[in-house]
């Protein structure tokens, strides 16, 4: 892909709003391990545990960008990631409270390694992709997105609670993708380079129904959630 393309541009800026809107765990997991460490640790602890997350990430999303290749891994990678984009609306509870802080700098800075590395594989194969098979912009989006990560999602989890809204865009965008990879399946390609009409309507119909599927099971769970907080209520 050409550096010099509007194509190119919008890839990027696609990769750096995933990265973004998927950077909350990565905050959570950052301050919940560093959180025991003195003042004058944590900033290292921040640097070096996201310095190590971010460079395991880019290798485990170029490997999944070769991989790509393969027959019926476009199909399986977009299946994945459209539950990625619905599982992001749920509003649960807190998923994180297993993440332990460490009492060290380097147990720290161990603990934001692999507890990102396990949760990281929603932006492996969103990025991935996204990315269109171009190593440039996959290294390019995650740089891009680091100083993000490390001084500004504290900030961008206040904005995502702030306006809710924000999130569906973001489970959208990544609905699109997982349409998007679905569709350069080989097996499908030719079908749907063929039919522009059907290719964009599949593209809509995907993004409609994983947002309309999030509002259904969050609306469920307020209903589930309102008699129990209405006892809790009577009971004080």
């Amino acid at each position: 892909m050409d550096v010099f393309t509007l194509e190119f541009w919008l890839a990027l800026l696609n990769i750096v709003f995933i990265d973004l809107i998927l950077a909350g765990d990565n905050a959570i997991v950052i301050g919940m391990a560093a959180r025991n460490l003195p003042s004058h640790q944590q900033k290292k602890a921040v640097l070096w545990g996201t310095a190590g997350a971010i460079g395991i990430r880019i290798i485990a999303t170029i490997v999944v960008v070769q991989l790509l290749d393969l027959p019926w891994l476009h199909l399986a990678g977009g299946i994945l990631l459209l539950w990625i984009a619905y599982k992001l609306l749920i509003q649960e509870d807190d998923k994180h409270g297993d993440i332990k802080a460490g009492n060290t700098l380097w147990q720290s800075i161990q603990t934001i390694i692999i507890a990102d590395a396990a949760m990281g594989i929603d932006n492996v194969i969103a990025v991935a992709g996204a990315s269109h098979g171009s190593m440039l912009l996959v290294i390019l989006g995650l740089l891009i997105s680091v100083p993000v990560i490390v001084w500004g999602s504290t900030l961008f989890i206040k904005l995502i609670n702030k306006f809710t809204w924000i999130i569906y865009i973001g489970s959208g965008v990544l609905a699109y993708t997982a349409a998007k990879m679905i569709t350069h399946e080989k097996i499908f390609k030719e079908f749907f380079e063929e039919s522009p009409a059907f290719y964009w309507s599949f593209l809509l119909l995907i993004i409609v129904l994983i947002i309309a599927a999030g509002l259904y099971t969050n609306n469920r769970i307020r209903s589930k959630r309102q008699p129990i907080q209405e006892q809790s209520r009577e009971t004080h």
